[in-house]
């Protein structure tokens, strides 16, 4: 089989997740007056994908909706919810550097729009620990869509079998699957040896790279 050479790492639920469960919104109407339905009903459900897909910027978009739900500029909102969905599991970042010093890259494969993608690239510094980042916005597709992942490999040149994501999405675990990637469903807890070890990938260097 064919050595995994990129490991390609979700952020969302599998190296960002609060501990508590709880979601980056779930203070909000008492921290800054916003109610989360609201925003969800007025901008992530009507606005969000335009944002996500590159053809609209986040803070025209909400802008355009912030007046009906509180008395909250854009650039308030923005700071709350990046800095409340920021928390860095730092037990598979310790795992992943461990993988990284043996010679596996790591990088990012992640369903974001530019800000928030630029917000975990250099804000919480994740440009040291991953060699590059491709997010939604900039791809032009999700990751449910096997688009993504022709680009992706587009980018890196390598054969689709030498790349491997992590994702707590099945949907997007399959879809890397039948575009030629192997994949491997992250759930809490789930060490990085074990999840490649289950894609036929060695992470023991006794010997150089064994499969």
């Amino acid at each position: 089989m064919t050595t995994v050479r990129v490991l390609m790492v979700d952020v969302d639920g599998v190296l960002v997740r609060r501990p508590d469960g709880r979601r980056w919104d779930a203070d909000l109407h008492a921290d800054l007056g916003i109610d989360p339905a609201g925003l969800q009903d007025l901008f992530f459900h009507a606005h969000f994908d335009d944002v996500l897909a590159g053809r609209a910027d986040l803070f025209e978009r909400l802008d355009l909706v912030l007046p009906a739900l509180g008395p909250v500029t854009s650039r308030e909102l923005v700071d709350y919810w990046f800095t409340h969905d920021a928390t860095l599991d730092t037990e598979l970042l310790d795992d992943l550097a461990t993988l990284r010093s043996r010679g596996t890259d790591l990088q990012l494969a992640t369903v974001q729009e530019h800000h928030r993608a630029r917000y975990l690239w250099h804000d919480l510094a994740l440009r040291d620990r991953f060699t590059a980042i491709h997010y939604a916005a900039d791809v032009g597709h999700r990751k449910g869509d096997t688009g993504f992942y022709r680009v992706v490999v587009s980018r890196t040149g390598l054969e689709p079998s030498e790349h491997c994501l992590v994702d707590d999405r099945l949907g997007n675990v399959e879809t890397a699957r039948a575009a030629g990637w192997r994949a491997v469903l992250w759930t809490p807890g789930l060490r990085i040896a074990d999840a490649l070890a289950a894609v036929g990938h060695a992470t023991s260097h006794d010997g150089g790279d064994e499969e």
